[in-house]
């Protein structure tokens, strides 16, 4: 099995289950797990990245945030 065939099949899992898919990315577990993520994950490039970008760290981590979980 090649490359191509993995991709395919997860391709045909994607299309088949796209609903199911759908609703647990809009879940309330989505929504916490999602904004456990995204605080860490913008916390830390506050602490390594200068001040001057936090204003654009906080704008894309609440931009992520409205894509994923149900809030």
């Amino acid at each position: 099995m090649g490359i191509d065939d993995l991709v395919n099949q997860g391709k045909e899992f994607l299309e088949q289950n796209k609903d199911k898919i759908d609703d647990a990315v809009k879940s309330e577990q989505a929504e916490g797990v999602s904004d456990s993520v995204l605080d860490a994950a913008a916390e830390f490039v506050k602490k390594v990245a200068p001040d001057s970008v936090d204003q654009h760290v906080d704008g894309a981590r609440d931009h992520i945030d409205k894509a994923v979980g149900n809030e």
